[in-house]
């Protein structure tokens, strides 16, 4: 061997290459493999604790005929706040209801645009500490010609 030389073999040399690919690809995997954008809205909205069933109403159509302007309510008594989500869209937050301890009801009603069909979900977090969850599909039609 020449005195030069450094004694790096070619699978030491490619895994050093690999392990540098390794390092540069390394920041965008949280972008390839994130978590669930609703089960992470869900999360911070409760803080960890999943959420029981029951306690919380969700009214909402179950074909929209339109999907630019879906009527939506919720409500739940004693909520502290509601958080609504729609599970398709590419932004699944739609708004949180922050009620105050003087509100006399704990409902909230508005209209909410649905890319195609999918869940809309609602979170209630109540003044218990407890939170509530229901789902409900809707069905958004073509045009309104059922497709």
């Amino acid at each position: 061997m020449p005195a030069d030389h450094i004694g790096v073999s070619r699978r030491t040399f490619c895994q050093l290459g690999l392990g540098a690919t390794a390092l540069t690809i390394a920041p965008a995997l949280p972008a390839w493999a994130a978590a669930d954008p609703v089960q992470e809205a869900i999360e911070a909205f409760t803080g960890g604790v999943t959420p029981g069933d029951g306690g919380i109403d969700l009214t909402a159509p179950e074909i929209a005929e339109n999907g630019n302007t879906v009527p939506v309510e919720v409500s739940a008594e004693g909520a502290a706040a509601i958080l609504l989500l729609a599970a398709g869209n590419p932004n699944p937050g739609v708004a949180t209801f922050n009620f105050g301890k003087l509100a006399p009801n704990r409902a909230a009603a508005t209209r909410i645009r649905l890319a195609q069909t999918q869940d809309v979900i609602a979170v209630a977090k109540l003044e218990s500490g407890e939170f509530a969850m229901v789902r409900r599909t809707v069905k958004v039609t073509i045009g309104g010609c059922g497709g």
